[in-house]
């Protein structure tokens, strides 16, 4: 019974993403959130341009509210735009842009690298971005490209790794688009630092030692 009401909030959260998704392309979506309040449900969007979404005197924001109710998937929901600080590191924003690129003709591989390389740019840690689909001949593959540092798997890479997803529609067929990004705040938690060691507290150790040594000699 627990499990079909986590599958179904589940659902709910994917379907609610693809409407953003479609709803809010021209705003720049870039995610999205979904936290239970005893007033509702606060729904917090992320994007680059919040201008569109609210619009002259709320109507937009406003619209797109009445809009999300009416799909009733989820109890009193209330719409909160949040502006994307740095566009060029968040991972959904960045992978509709690489589907675009793709939709408009670019070679899969030059996309790749172009946004890998604009992520890196901004100060990323690292970035994993993988192409998948009829990317070249009828047969479908794989394109991966990496760079920086990243995690795949444990409780790290759910805290420090931020994902995003889209679809390119090409006329050989779907490419599929998945760009992971580890943001330059991330805590890693296998990182070190080499501390430099004063030479004159290591001279000091030296002469304490030797007056010890001394003390003894005397005793």
């Amino acid at each position: 019974m627990i499990e079909k009401i986590f599958v179904a909030e589940g659902i709910k959260k994917v379907r609610m993403n693809e409407y953003f998704s479609k709803e809010l392309e021209r705003a720049g979506y870039g995610g999205m959130e979904i936290k239970r309040t005893p007033m509702g449900t606060q729904i917090t969007v992320h994007v680059e341009k919040p201008g569109m979404i609210i619009g002259k005197d709320g109507r937009r924001i406003k619209t797109l509210t009445d809009d999300v109710n009416r799909r009733q998937e989820l109890d009193n929901p209330q719409i909160d735009v949040q502006p994307i600080a740095v566009p060029d590191l968040s991972a959904p924003l960045m992978a509709n842009r690489l589907a675009k690129l793709i939709e408009r003709g670019w070679h899969f591989r030059r996309a790749g690298r172009s946004t890998l390389q604009r992520i890196m740019d901004k100060g990323a840690l690292g970035c994993e971005i993988i192409m998948s689909g009829k990317l070249k001949g009828p047969r479908g593959r794989m394109e991966k490209m990496i760079d920086g540092y990243i995690k795949h798997c444990g409780e790290v890479a759910e805290e420090i790794v931020d994902r995003g997803y889209a679809i390119a529609k090409t006329k050989s067929g779907v490419i599929g688009v998945r760009v992971w990004i580890v943001k330059p705040d991330a805590k890693r938690p296998d990182a070190f630092h080499i501390l430099a060691i004063n030479e004159n507290v290591k001279e000091e150790k030296g002469e304490k030692k030797e007056g010890e040594e001394g003390k003894e000699k005397k005793e």
